[in-house]
C-alpha cells in the first residue's frame, strides 16, 4: 500500500481494524514521524529549515510559522494554509486529515484529535479517521483540544482551554468544555 493510497483510505472514514494492512502503515509512517519532529525538536533551526523538515514531514512544500517543539504521529495528513502560525508544544494527530486555512494562528499546547476508538470492547483498538477543518483567520486558543470530525469557521476564535466537539460557525466566539457559542466576533 502506497502512502497516497494509505491517505484515500483514511480520507474515506472507514474504520481500520486493528493489526490490518492499513494499520501497519500508520506505524511505518509514525516512525518517519518521530525521526522528522524530533530533528525539528531537538534543536535551534532557522525559519527556512523549519520549513524544509515541516515540507520533508507533510511531503508537499509549505511555509509556516512553527516555534518548536511539535508533535505528530502521522503528518503525511496535514494540509496548511498560507501564514499559519504554530506555537509551542501543539499535537497533531492527523490521521484523519488536518486542513487549515490561510492565516489560522494555533495557540501553545493545541492538541488536534482525528481519532477515535470503536466503542464495542471487540473494537477498542479499531481507529475511526475523521477530519478536522479549520478555516481562515481562525485564532485557536493556548492548550485547547479539537476533536475529530469539527469544522471550525473563517475568522472564529476558540477561547484559552476549550475542548471543541461540535462545528464552530465562522465569526463566532466559543469557549468552554465543551466549547459553546458565546457571540460573534463583530458583537
Amino acid at each position: 500500500m502506497t502512502t497516497a493510497e494509505f491517505l484515500e483510505f483514511m480520507n474515506s472514514g472507514k474504520q481500520v481494524t486493528a493489526e490490518s494492512n492499513v494499520h501497519q502503515i500508520m506505524h511505518k509512517l509514525s516512525q518517519e514521524a518521530i525521526r522528522i519532529t524530533m530533528e525539528i525538536n531537538s534543536c535551534y533551526h532557522t525559519p527556512d529549515e523549519i520549513n524544509a523538515l515541516m515540507s520533508e514531514l507533510i511531503g508537499e512544500p509549505v511555509e509556516v510559522g512553527l516555534f518548536p517543539p511539535f508533535y505528530t504521529d502521522c503528518g503525511k495528513n496535514i494540509h496548511l494554509g498560507k501564514g499559519v502560525f504554530i506555537n509551542a508544544g501543539c499535537k497533531f494527530q492527523d490521521q484523519g486529515g488536518i486542513f487549515i486555512g490561510d492565516g489560522a494562528l494555533i495557540g501553545h499546547n493545541t492538541v488536534l484529535a482525528t481519532l477515535n476508538h470503536g466503542l464495542l470492547p471487540e473494537e477498542r483498538h479499531d481507529l475511526i479517521p475523521k477530519p478536522i477543518h479549520i478555516g481562515k483567520n481562525v485564532w485557536i486558543g493556548s492548550n485547547s483540544t479539537i476533536l475529530s470530525g469539527v469544522t471550525i469557521g473563517d475568522n472564529a476564535v476558540i477561547g484559552a482551554g476549550s475542548v471543541v466537539t461540535k462545528d464552530i460557525p465562522e465569526n463566532m466566539i466559543a469557549v468552554g468544555s465543551p466549547a459553546k457559542v458565546m457571540r460573534s466576533i463583530y458583537d
